[in-house]
């Protein structure tokens, strides 16, 4: 059905979050409301991660939608023709998910890396206070984006943690390889929402502290806002992070204040949305 159909019935949009181990997909109305929401275990398949992702927007409504944002842990993305060439904790390569998944749900379709979606989305909440917002999502791996006045900086690349090479134990290594939520499972053989131990948390932070100082420098941020499973804890190591911060704070780097994600766990939805909205709504 054409979108002209579709604008004579009530918007809908679906916003999907591809993770590198879990899929969240919601059904949002015109004003960003999530109306239907599902999570799944993301397959490493990506043939039977596109059926889960339409037999969910199917068994959410049969109503034509007006557009989808899709969000996926792409490390290089060609937005043109909406193709996934690379990921980072997913086997994928040269997806062409925007034509599939309009093909099979009859609608227009934008792809975007997910830690720019879920930027965005944040940004929206702070952007009349803060012009230049820093997003870190610390999940299964790192993600970084840059949002100015509230639109992608399309520049910052898609790689994220893996572009930022650091000195550590001795030898040079990807930050998300020593920082991220799998990293930190590897090292203390138990994921972040079990750690309690003050020392472990200054270990993390310490470890977090390396890659922040490096996109500070780089991007000069207004504020910054960690997101991911790891963000959800920040209350148990901004102490610790910040400290090791100020460590390098000078007249040309100073430190800005770090925030939680409001929606970590639905911000890359969001953020689908609202990209979805601005481009075909």
């Amino acid at each position: 059905m054409t979108n002209e159909k579709c604008d004579k019935l009530k918007l809908m949009y679906l916003g999907v979050d591809i993770g590198g181990t879990k899929t969240l997909v919601g059904l949002m109305d015109d004003q960003g409301v999530i109306l239907k929401q599902e999570k799944f275990p993301t397959s490493r398949i990506y043939e039977e991660a596109i059926d889960e992702i339409e037999k969910t927007a199917k068994k959410f409504t049969t109503q034509p939608l007006k557009a989808v944002g899709i969000g996926m842990p792409a490390t290089n993305l060609d937005r043109e023709y909406g193709i996934g060439i690379n990921f980072g904790n997913l086997p994928w390569e040269n997806v062409p998910i925007r034509s599939d998944i309009s093909r099979r749900l009859g609608c227009d379709v934008v792809v975007e890396n997910d830690a720019k979606l879920a930027a965005l989305s944040e940004s929206m909440l702070v952007g009349d206070e803060f012009k230049k917002v820093l997003y870190v999502t610390i999940g299964t791996g790192i993600g970084i984006a840059l949002i100015v006045n509230k639109t992608i900086d399309a520049a910052f690349g898609d790689a994220g943690g893996r572009t930022i090479i650091l000195e550590h134990d001795g030898k040079y290594q990807a930050w998300e390889d020593f920082a991220s939520g799998k990293a930190i499972k590897k090292q203390f053989g138990k994921p972040a929402s079990e750690i309690k131990d003050k020392k472990d948390w200054a270990i993390i932070a310490k470890n977090l502290a390396l890659g922040f100082i490096e996109i500070m420098a780089m991007t000069e941020p207004d504020i910054i806002i960690v997101g991911g499973g790891v963000g959800t804890y920040l209350d148990s190591y901004i102490e610790p992070l910040t400290r090791e911060l100020k460590r390098y704070e000078n007249p040309l780097l100073k430190i800005p204040p770090i925030r939680e994600a409001q929606r970590p766990e639905t911000a890359v939805v969001y953020g689908a949305y609202d990209l979805a909205r601005t481009i075909y709504g």
